[in-house]
């Protein structure tokens, strides 16, 4: 009698071995901070990785972060390259067409990055080039907004080289998520001289309701867990330990 009920024992450990061992994996941006950064060892780092582990935790999986660039981001989702993208992505209608999001997860504007002193308004956008990463929302505002004004857009792979092309005067701003550039030029010797000018721009029929993360079209399963987590690591504390170590403000939005 005792057999059986050691190989019922022995199935039991094997199954919850399986399930301890589930792997979720997030991609995100490899050059996107303070959000996300890759370093020479090749470890993701940033506010988005920290927050995709905090959820494995919650949701007991191994989590693992995969770079990829923000242009092929969705297709690499569709294509089942990895389970789930936490990248800063704002929540939108356009967007929800080709994938499900999660709560948000923060909402923050963007803005113009420019030499210090300049003044925006409408008539400043004639004859201005103006840098954007390359799918990004902020890409889509320009186009819309911007390029009518008569500004010229550059898109970019990386926002980074943005940056370069700005401290190199080749395009007179970069249009980013106001942390990325107050973080990663603004702050940093190559920024000195530079400052985020003009308004917030945050209007929602373009940059949605926040930043969500994204999973495939129609997986209920992982988007409920996912936004499980994402309450509980608000409600724990968790959250705000992470916002601390990157910013000085709340970036979670209203």
């Amino acid at each position: 009698m005792k057999k059986p009920l050691l190989a019922l024992g022995t199935l039991a450990l094997a199954l919850s071995a399986t399930v301890s061992a589930e792997t979720l994996r997030f991609a995100t941006d490899a050059s996107y901070p303070p959000f996300s950064k890759q370093g020479a060892d090749g470890k993701m780092t940033g506010f988005d990785p920290d927050i995709a582990q905090a959820l494995c935790a919650v949701m007991k999986a191994k989590c693992e972060i995969v770079p990829q660039d923000f242009d092929g981001i969705i297709p690499a989702l569709q294509a089942k390259k990895f389970d789930a993208v936490i990248a800063s992505m704002n929540i939108t209608e356009e967007r929800k067409k080709a994938v499900d999001f999660s709560d948000k997860y923060y909402n923050m504007a963007s803005r113009l990055v420019a030499k210090q002193g300049t003044q925006v308004n409408a008539a400043w956008f004639k004859g201005k080039k103006i840098g954007v990463l390359r799918s990004s929302i902020q890409e889509k505002y320009a186009r819309d907004t911007f390029a009518k004004q008569g500004a010229q857009l550059v898109s970019y792979g990386k926002a980074p080289e943005s940056f370069m092309d700005l401290k190199a005067g080749r395009v007179d701003a970069a249009f980013v998520d106001a942390a990325v550039g107050d973080t990663d030029f603004i702050k940093t010797p190559n920024g000195k001289g530079f400052a985020l000018v003009g308004p917030d721009y945050n209007e929602a029929k373009y940059f949605g309701v926040g930043s969500g993360i994204a999973v495939r079209k129609g997986d209920k399963a992982l988007l409920a867990r996912i936004n499980g987590a994402l309450k509980q690591i608000r409600a724990d504390g968790s959250y705000d330990k992470i916002q601390k170590k990157y910013f000085s403000f709340d970036i979670y939005g209203k």
